[in-house]
């Protein structure tokens, strides 16, 4: 089982929810340290960032390794890498982070001030 921390399209009442349903654990923030990106305002991205302290909001859940290689990460976007996060209770979890050299392209939306993808899409008039 991998512990897997998801802040977007496949938490509860998004439309990826499916591909993980039945493995909550819970709600779960970062520890401070994050940034946070809109992909085409499809999904988010976290960037660790010492520099900041920020922590953003998401959801915790433990999923067969299997299914995590076989349902879940074929349907990610090219800009995201899975990588391993600290959460608030500092432990470590995976997640789907900011691949390398997407930043320096520049053309994702800094959305961290917003604290999580639902407060983002808020502000577009959208629900996850």
């Amino acid at each position: 089982m991998a512990r897997v921390f998801f802040n977007g399209q496949a938490m509860t009442g998004g439309p990826f929810h499916a591909k993980v349903h039945g493995h909550l654990v819970g709600p779960a923030a970062t520890a401070p340290g994050y940034r946070f990106f809109s992909i085409r305002d499809e999904c988010p991205a976290l960037l660790a960032d010492p520099g900041v302290d920020t922590a953003i909001e998401g959801e915790l859940y433990d999923l067969p390794l299997e299914h995590l290689r076989d349902a879940v990460l074929p349907g990610e976007p090219l800009e995201l890498e899975l990588g391993v996060i600290e959460l608030a209770d500092g432990t470590p979890a995976l997640s789907m982070v900011l691949a390398r050299g997407q930043l320096e392209r520049g053309v994702h939306r800094e959305i961290t001030q917003h604290g999580g993808w639902r407060a983002y899409l808020a502000t577009l008039g959208r629900e996850a």
